[in-house]
């Protein structure tokens, strides 16, 4: 007996088949329309329906490109169950390169949002309850902030089984476990019962070859799993993730001009010298060390700073650091194929 068609947005989508859906959301003062547009892929068999979302954060681009070369993914011709591509939620910030919404709102603190509510909280409404609802997990990616760069790393919810799992299955260097933040998406969508993975990687407004190609290949490994997609030619990772149970963020001591000496993904001892801040005349200089054993999840890339500047992003891993952890999946990376005919940028 054939699938249902799904239905969003008043499109009716066919089974074993694909379509892009556009949902109103607002007018711009110039009356231009801003829609959530929404790619529908309804397999002809059934299965899990999930979602995929990026620039929750405007300026986070990095999950738009993650979601562009998903999307053209030969495996999901084979697709079992639904998938739900939201490539850019935040239109606003996006198109002003911008983490923000117009009113300076962050996005990803007005959920669950509401209908009459501020441009945020209407936003944030639209996209729960027409799509996160709508599906059994989801996976939203996200980057670090302009001038700040992120390890690829998977965010999940102390506790959680199974986002544990999921994590575990996505295959990214590090699982950090990270609480729930009021007004999220993924705190939201977790008190709702729709289990959310939050992929860290890369800088603002900016691509990274390896994060890419990790996000990619994690979200194609978590529907492998998760029984959406069949095991040809998705790659189970060779190393597992490090497991990290807190971190905690390196400051500046002095402002300066800051010159570092490791990157993310290094495993630091205690006390190490991680970098050094000197003032433009370069006659007084203070190092930055590390204030315990851990992997360097994200750092600043700015070589500017004021004092109380956060640095270095440090995270303790549980049990103990394997030096050539990174560096395997790096290795791996590479070796598998791209996931779409593009020139590495």
């Amino acid at each position: 007996m054939p699938r249902d068609a799904f239905e969003l947005g008043g499109t009716s989508v066919a089974a074993g088949s694909r379509a892009s859906v556009a949902l109103p959301v607002s007018d711009l003062p110039d009356h231009t329309p801003v829609s959530l547009r929404v790619e529908v892929l309804h397999g002809k068999r059934p299965g899990p329906t999930m979602f995929v979302s990026a620039a929750v954060h405007g300026d986070e681009v990095i999950g738009v490109e993650i979601v562009r070369r998903l999307l053209r993914t030969s495996q999901l011709d084979r697709l079992q169950g639904t998938l739900l591509v939201v490539p850019i939620v935040n239109a606003f910030g996006f198109l002003a390169r911008s983490r923000y919404l117009p009113d300076r709102r962050d996005l990803n603190r007005c959920f669950p949002g509401s209908a009459s509510g501020s441009l945020g909280s209407r936003l944030a409404h639209i996209f729960l309850n027409d799509v996160v609802l709508r599906c059994d997990f989801g996976i939203d990616l996200h980057s670090a902030a302009v001038h700040r760069t992120n390890l690829p790393q998977i965010r999940i919810t102390p506790g959680d089984q199974i986002t544990a799992q999921m994590a575990r299955s996505f295959g990214a260097p590090v699982i950090l476990t990270s609480s729930l933040r009021q007004g999220s998406l993924r705190g939201e969508a977790a008190e709702r019962g729709t289990p959310v993975l939050l992929y860290e990687a890369g800088e603002g407004l900016r691509f990274d070859e390896f994060a890419v190609r990790a996000g990619v290949a994690g979200i194609l490994r978590v529907m492998r799993d998760q029984d959406m997609l069949a095991a040809k030619g998705i790659a189970h990772p060779r190393t597992p993730s490090l497991t990290c149970n807190g971190s905690t963020w390196l400051r500046a001591p002095s402002g300066g001009l800051l010159r570092t000496f490791r990157a993310e993904g290094d495993v630091v001892h205690e006390n190490e010298v991680l970098a050094a801040i000197s003032d433009p005349s370069g006659s007084t200089e203070t190092e930055l060390v590390a204030s315990s054993p851990g992997i360097l999840i994200g750092r600043a890339v700015l070589p500017i700073v004021n004092e109380g500047d956060a640095v270095f992003h440090l995270a303790e891993i549980s049990p103990a650091a394997d030096e050539d952890t990174v560096e395997a999946m790096t290795a791996q990376l590479e070796t598998d194929p791209l996931f779409d005919e593009d020139e590495i940028i």
